[in-house]
Order: C-alpha cells, then structure tokens, then sequence
C-alpha cells in the first residue's frame, strides 16, 4: 500500500516537479495550489505527510502549520530560510524545514524519515480527524443504493457496536466509517484510521496496543498505542483481513471484553473506543481456509454494512462529478462537463470506483481548466468494444501518467495560442524561458510541431 502525501506548492512548475519525483518514489501524491484547495484534499483524502509551502496566495507565514501539524507531520518549504523562521515552524509542529531550491534525494529521506519517525508515535497509519456536528455525511449521491447505505448508517451510529463495512476497493469504506463516526455520540473525539496493509504483524501489535519501555530492541520509552489515540472516540481498521494470527486473537479479547495490554505490559488497560472495521476479503472463506479466525470473524460481522460499487449506483455518477468539480474550483468559478462527456462518464463500468472517477475527472479538469468547460476530448482515451464486445460499455484505457497530462495540456495551449510561447509562459505563470523547456521536453517548439497539426 502506497503512503500518502500532500503536496501544498503554488508555483506550477515546482508544484509538478515534487508531484511527479515522489509519484516515482512510490508515493500516493495529491497537490493543492492554494491553503482553500489543500484543506479540501485534507477532508478528502486525508494524506498521512503534508509537504507545505510557507507563503501561498490564500494564507502565509505559519497558519497552516499550526493548524494541520495537530493531526500529521508537517514538513516546511521556503525560499527565504532563517534561523528564527526554522525555529518557530518546529517549534509549531514542524517535522523539518527545507529552504527551496529542495535537493530531491534529501527531501525523500526526509519524507522517509517523518513517517516513520516520532510524529507517528501515535501509529505508522494514523490519521486523525474531527467531525463537525451530527449532520455531518462524506458521502454523496442520492441513488436507492445509497439512501439505504445512510438509513444503516444512521440505525448504527449511536449504538456502541462494532460494525463490519464490506466493499470493493476505491468504494468509499473509510467515509462511511467516517460518516457513523460523526453521526454518532462519540463524534467528539478522534476518528482514528488505520490501514492493517501497512505494517509488519510485529510492529502492527506495538503500534496497536503500544509498548512499554523494554518490550523489545529499540523500545527506549512506553508508547501509548492507537487504542488509547482513539480513547473516547472510533478506532477504523481498514482491511482488517490482512492482519496476521497473533493480532486476531488479541483483537478479539479486546472486542470480547473492552480491556488490552500494551506489549510488555503486566496489567491491563480498559479499551475506551468504538471499533469499526473494513475489508474488500471475502472473510467467511479466509474461515474455511484456515486463515481468518472463527470466533473473530463472528464477533465482527454482528452488523455488517456493504457499500454498493459505483456501476450498480449510476445515477449518482453525475453528483460526484459536481462535487469533484466543486471542490477542485474551491472559492473559483466550477467547471461544468458537457453532455457528451458526462455521457461517456456514465456509459463506464469504473471497476475502479469511485477514486477512479475521482481521478479521471480532476485530470479532466485540469485539460479543460482554460475553457471551463469539460468536453470528451478532455477524458482519458476512451474506447468502444466495437466488436470486442456486446454489451457497449466504455472502457477507459489504464490510467494517464504526470508526463502525459502535461503533454496534453502543454499541447492545448500551444495550439490554443496559435504557437505564442509568451502566451503559453503567462498560462502556466512561469517565465517564458522555462515554458520553452516545458515545450522542448515534448519537442513542441510551436504549434506546427503539434502531432495533429
């Protein structure tokens, strides 16, 4: 599983560079331009490393810091590095501070070093966040499907029990996790996630129930573990059918009798949490096969939720592309998609889900960003089954890489422009020299060098 990081740049071009450096580090990276756009990322797709630029056009100085470092690490970008500056951002909750140029190599040992370092004592997974009030809901669409999967949330939230969520992967599990969370009593305190793929069974025992000092090598000091991180609130453990023997058993004393014990410990702790778990497994054939206990597996599928994929709830398709689109425009004007497209959006079957429409629609707001308009051209390549095939599904083929969307976008513009690379520099609002690079890269020096052209 990929770890996840956000990147907070408002320079485009540096922006891209760290988006696509760490992508081929093998991180999960989702950008923002601006403070009003990364807040919406941190709701959405709660990042476990912020990567945060110091001056951006909607907040400056040490805002932003001081109020996302209360939940992930932090690492600082500047370009007017100080020493009074280095001190107060740690002394805010900075994990580091990196003055700009960035040496690449260093900022991903540093990436490296703050996940798994003391900012994540709490939990290698850990991510942490507050709900707003009863009435709050993550999720989106008004189909039967979903209407029924809210009627279940609802029946459940105020009620202590442990609830299963099943779905496909990119369904949405953690938001419905996180929608009980808010709708329930314990909506007050902290929503913990944490993803059971991450970590060795070892080191997912410590970071679970935690340690005390001397439990093991390197075990310098007692470490609450993330039971007692999410005390008073909900603890979700995504993909709970990756966790290995040692961990079920103990798990389920703890949803057996509210009670754990930190490795090494001699005496028990009460377990105040809400414990709400998910998995795209079939568990009940992990039972047969030996490799899912009985007794867990029993205990944890009391109530149990399916959240429907995205091909069996069709109609909701054209609200998530709304609200994507909202979301990405933040407090600017919100693109629309034009009939065609939004034809060809719901003619897909999206085995991906929902995090793959959400990827393909920001891709096609970023092609489409100068028009404000969504056309099928903006869309990944798209492709009847002709004769491949009866059923008229469109498929999109595979997923677009940085380099090809900045290839098509540079080519849009290009061609928009008729050639006029000052033009194109003002665009992308960087100067004309370094647009003439970005263009060379993909041999287009004006608009006769277009493929089409």
């Amino acid at each position: 599983m990929k770890r996840s990081i956000l990147v907070v740049e408002d320079d485009p071009v540096l922006n891209h560079l760290l988006v696509k450096t760490l992508s081929r580090a093998g991180f999960d990276v989702s950008a923002a331009r601006a403070w009003s756009e990364a807040r919406l990322c941190l709701e959405s797709d709660a990042p476990e490393l912020v990567l945060l630029d110091m001056n951006l056009p909607d907040a400056r100085d040490f805002g932003p810091l001081a109020e996302v470092a209360q939940t992930r690490p932090v690492i600082m970008l500047t370009a007017f590095g100080s020493i009074n500056q280095a001190v107060e951002a740690m002394r805010l909750g900075a994990v580091d501070y990196l003055v700009k140029p960035v040496n690449l190599d260093e900022l991903e040992l540093v990436i490296h070093r703050a996940l798994e370092g003391s900012r994540l004592r709490a939990g290698d997974a850990l991510r942490t966040a507050r709900s707003t009030g009863p009435a709050f809901s993550p999720m989106v669409g008004d189909s039967p499907a979903m209407r029924r999967l809210w009627e279940l949330v609802q029946a459940v939230a105020d009620d202590d029990v442990t609830v299963m969520i099943r779905g496909e992967s990119g369904a949405g599990k953690e938001l419905v996790a996180q929608a009980i969370h808010a709708a329930g009593g314990r909506r007050d305190g902290h929503f913990v996630a944490v993803d059971c793929c991450t970590l060795q069974e070892t080191l997912f025992e410590s970071e679970l129930f935690g340690h005390e000092r001397g439990a093991f090598t390197g075990a310098d000091r007692r470490k609450p573990g993330l039971i007692e991180a999410a005390a008073e609130g909900t603890l979700f453990l995504d993909e709970i059918g990756e966790i290995g023997p040692v961990v079920q058993a103990k798990l389920l004393r703890v949803l057996e009798t509210g009670r754990f014990r930190r490795v090494g410990a001699t005496t028990d702790l009460r377990a105040n949490v809400r414990v709400v778990l998910a998995t795209n497994r079939d568990l009940a054939r992990m039972v047969r096969e030996g490799k899912f206990r009985a007794d867990l597996y029993y205990r944890i599928s009391a109530f149990e939720v399916t959240v429907p994929p995205l091909r069996e709830r069709r109609e909701d398709i054209a609200a998530l592309v709304a609200h994507f689109a909202r979301r990405r425009a933040g407090n600017g004007p919100v693109p629309v998609f034009s009939p065609e497209a939004l034809g060809a959006l719901l003619a897909y079957d999206w085995p991906g889900n929902v995090r793959e429409l959400r990827n393909v629609v920001e891709r096609a707001l970023i092609l489409a960003s100068r028009t404000g308009v969504v056309e099928p051209g903006h869309l990944p390549p798209l492709q009847g089954l002709g004769d491949d095939g009866a059923d008229g599904q469109i498929r999109i083929q595979g997923e677009p890489s940085l380099e090809e969307i900045e290839r098509h976008y540079l080519a849009d513009l290009l061609q928009r422009y008729d050639g006029n690379r000052r033009k194109v520099a003002e665009v992308l609002g960087v100067s004309e020299r370094t647009a003439y690079r970005m263009l060379a890269r993909y041999g287009y020096r004006n608009r006769l060098d277009l493929p089409d052209a």
